[in-house]
């Protein structure tokens, strides 16, 4: 918020200069970003009244001026404004004036005519862009008064950024009261009476949302002058706020706005039919706002209506049809308190941004209507004449805001604090903060203003009390605490154990959105519902993500689009599967994710070029899947999966449960999502994998191993590792090693078979295996096999 310090000391004056009070307001909480003057640098510039103007006898665009500055003699200056007219009061810039870009003023001769000086626009003193004309000031404007002191202009803007819990101080009067409470100086508000109505006529207002609108204040104002002309201290006061004046009405309403931190709307009050009606729009309804843009509403969004239409989004922005024009003699002043709840979200669906949402999406004081229309009558009444009419004012006591009753415990506060602050200290910075507060044994019992609706629990008035008693008198001081050692199961692994694994082989760790493009999503999980936000950042991010895959998928599409040929990405994270059991409807599930694509390895002399496969990735799962010391408890069982190759998918079971799928990307769609070439990925539960066997210690065998190799044929629809499972599974005495190393299918084995080569170690932990026990062993598996799955030694 920007504001004219001037204007800030009005209210309230400390004995500081700029620089102190904007190191004070911001040790306060109350950032000031910046401190500019509010004119550039000039000098020279007196207030003249041109006493006579002719038109130029050599130059059709110029007229030569008689311009009285207060001295003497009246001095002559060629001008080229349009609006330079006899009787103007303006700003000149004498011989000697120095402007802006340390531009000089000398005597000239203009098509030979004489020119001791020049009149001045606003463009030309800094002031603004307004190039058109010379500066027209007011008829009672003092001859010969030196221009910056005529409009205080050695003053500055000081920028205050605010966070959004302090919306109190979106006016001048709050960070008045700020700067009231932190010198120990007094207020000195304006005068605000209320305005006697001088006619009957009024407006009915219905209140059809109370919940969103719980007090509406509306008042006629018949026959005002909307040709007059906005005070300049007026202008001047909002232009050092940034706002450009447009016209008086409002001008007024932005007046009250910066000054009181209150927004207010104007009507034109000849345009409206019937009762004014606070109500949700009905859906689908359009509304064509005063920039001109059409709307479609939906019934979340509360408007401003009367018997026939919609007028305004409440609180946000006015309606082109009741707008304010040049032909306005009667207007309808609104002054309202809109529920912040109502409000927020509403102008950035639209686009909008406006110093009314602005304020009321974070909350206005609910007490402050009354105040603001009679501030604004009184400024109309003033600038444009006219005749107020009663204020008619429709509220829901219930959905008024009440006033909050917080309890400070002394011993919380010096806790929290660290130090202790006097009783008597505290009780009068409560005071001063505008609260009633009653003593207590324990504390303070404070009741908070209407104001300051940012206060709510115990720790905001600790805050409250500790920026104003000042952090600097805070002494720094280590926090003392006791440490103990957190229990930590070692049988669970956690995510970055994963994480690490699949990094030390050659992975790269990947953090992508939860939120994922709902075409892509339904392309891989055609049968899977998804959760659809309500208010995405973007339509390609409006659905959440059902599997890690989308993401990773994504990622490897926009590395490979840059030349990347070598990639591995990993991810742990959430899924988000619907489930109306599940608490707010949805099941959060840790999973982790791996995607590869490309090349194998880095090119090499003694290897070429091989493209990853299959079996690169089940490597890489297979890895993860050994740290749990529990590898055997884990098979792939061929399976179907709407994302993956059929012929390269796989499901992951450990034992019967399915704890995750590991494949191919299907062909058709690796175009569709940007893919080059064959990938790969995985997908597991966490949950399913981070329990592990703890290894136990055990003593070493001295004694020898004994290798014996079976080469058995069996039909080549029997995968090698229900064999491997079924032989780990009987039991076999004293059997430590199992290893298939080789496959052959071909001359001298039957069609539709093929031959696995497996290795068996056999070892005792106390004593020599003898011949009959490793010939028991052998033949045990043997007949297993046999029985099982019709396999039979190879001759």
């Amino acid at each position: 918020m920007k504001f004219s310090e001037q204007w800030l000391r009005t209210w309230v004056n400390p004995a500081l200069d700029s620089v102190a009070l904007s190191e004070q307001l911001s040790m306060a909480g109350l950032e000031v970003d910046g401190i500019e003057p509010v004119a550039e640098v000039f000098s020279g510039v007196v207030v003249g009244e041109v006493v006579k103007c002719w038109q130029h006898p050599d130059a059709d665009k110029l007229q030569v001026t008689e311009v009285n500055l207060g001295t003497d003699e009246p001095v002559t200056i060629v001008c080229g404004a349009p609006n330079c007219r006899q009787g103007l009061k303006v700003a000149v810039a004498t011989v000697g004036a120095v402007l802006p870009g340390d531009f000089k003023i000398k005597k000239a001769k203009l098509r030979g005519q004489p020119s001791h000086g020049m009149l001045c626009s606003n463009s030309e003193l800094g002031l603004s862009d307004d190039h058109d004309g010379i500066i027209e000031l007011p008829a009672d404007a003092p001859v010969g008064t030196d221009y910056r002191d005529y409009l205080d202009l050695n003053d500055v803007i000081l920028d205050v950024d605010l966070t959004p819990n302090r919306a109190d101080c979106l006016g001048v009067r709050g960070i008045a009261r700020e700067v009231g409470v932190l010198n120990r100086l007094e207020v000195s508000e304006p005068e605000i009476n209320a305005v006697a109505a001088s006619h009957d006529e009024q407006r009915a207002v219905v209140l059809d949302a109370p919940a969103a609108c719980p007090r509406y204040l509306g008042r006629i104002v018949r026959n005002i002058n909307l040709n007059a002309d906005t005070p300049l201290w007026l202008q001047e006061r909002l232009r050092r706020s940034g706002i450009r004046s447009i016209d008086p009405v409002v001008d007024i309403t932005n007046y009250v706005l910066i000054e009181l931190g209150h927004p207010m709307h104007a009507f034109d009050n000849d345009k409206l039919q019937g009762a004014v009606h606070v109500r949700m729009a009905e859906a689908n309804e359009k509304l064509t706002l005063l920039d001109g843009t059409e709307v479609t509403l939906q019934n979340d969004v509360l408007v401003i209506a009367d018997e026939a239409k919609a007028l305004a989004m409440a609180g946000i922005f006015g309606g082109e049809g009741t707008g304010v024009t040049e032909s306005t003699s009667n207007v309808f002043l609104e002054s309202a308190f809109f529920d912040p709840d109502t409000i927020a979200g509403r102008a950035r669906r639209f686009g909008l941004h406006t110093d009314a949402s602005h304020r009321y999406e974070r909350g206005v004081d609910p007490e402050l209507q009354r105040t603001a229309m009679e501030r604004a009558t009184a400024l109309l009444l003033e600038i444009c004449g006219g005749e107020a009419g009663p204020i008619v004012e429709a509220k829901s006591d219930k959905h008024l805001p009440q006033a909050a009753q917080v309890t400070l415990r002394a011993e919380r506060l010096a806790r929290v604090l660290g130090i202790n602050i006097a009783a008597t200290e505290v009780t009068e910075i409560l005071q001063r903060l505008g609260f009633t507060v009653a003593i207590t044994d324990a504390g303070w019992d404070v009741t908070v203003p209407t104001f300051r609706f940012d206060i709510s629990i115990e720790e905001d008035l600790i805050e409250e009390v500790a920026r104003i008693y000042g952090y600097h008198r805070i002494e720094a001081a280590a926090p003392a605490a006791q440490l103990r050692m957190i229990p930590r199961q070692e049988a669970q692994l956690s995510a970055s154990t994963f994480k690490s694994t699949l990094i030390d082989r050659g992975y790269q760790e990947a953090i992508t959105y939860s939120f994922v493009d709902p075409k892509h999503q339904a392309m891989l999980f055609d049968e899977t519902a998804a959760l659809t936000l309500p208010f995405p950042i973007s339509l390609d991010m409006s659905s959440m993500r059902v599997s890690l895959w989308p993401g990773l998928i994504g990622a490897v599409a926009h590395n490979q689009k840059r030349q990347q040929q070598s990639l591995a990405f990993c991810e742990t994270g959430l899924r988000f599967l619907p489930d109306e059991k599940a608490e707010n409807g949805v099941v959060q599930q840790p999973m982790v994710a791996g995607i590869r694509a490309g090349k194998a390895h880095a090119e090499h002399w003694s290897d070429g070029e091989r493209a990853v496969d299959f079996y690169d990735i089940k490597g890489d799962v297979e890895a993860l899947l050994a740290l749990t010391g529990a590898a055997h408890e884990f098979r792939f069982v061929a399976d179907l999966h709407p994302s993956l190759h059929p012929g390269q998918s796989a499901a992951i079971f450990r034992g019967d449960k399915r704890v995750g799928y590991i494949g191919a990307v299907h062909p058709q769609f690796e175009k569709k999502l940007g893919l080059n070439g064959r990938t790969f990925v995985f997908e597991m539960e966490l949950a399913a994998i981070q329990q592990r066997y703890v290894p136990q210690a055990q003593p070493i065998s001295k004694y020898p191993s004994i290798r014996r190799d079976l080469a058995i044929v069996a039909k080549d629809t029997i995968a090698a590792g229900e064999i491997i499972a079924a032989i780990e599974n009987i039991g076999v005495n004293h059997l430590v090693g199992l290893n298939l190393f080789d496959v052959y299918q071909g001359a001298g084995v039957a069609d539709g078979h093929r031959s696995l080569a497996l290795s068996l170690t056999l070892q005792h932990p106390e004593r020599t295996l003898e011949d009959n026990e490793i010939n028991a062993a052998v033949a045990a598996v043997v007949e297993m096999l046999t029985s099982e799955f019709g396999a039979t030694l190879r001759e």
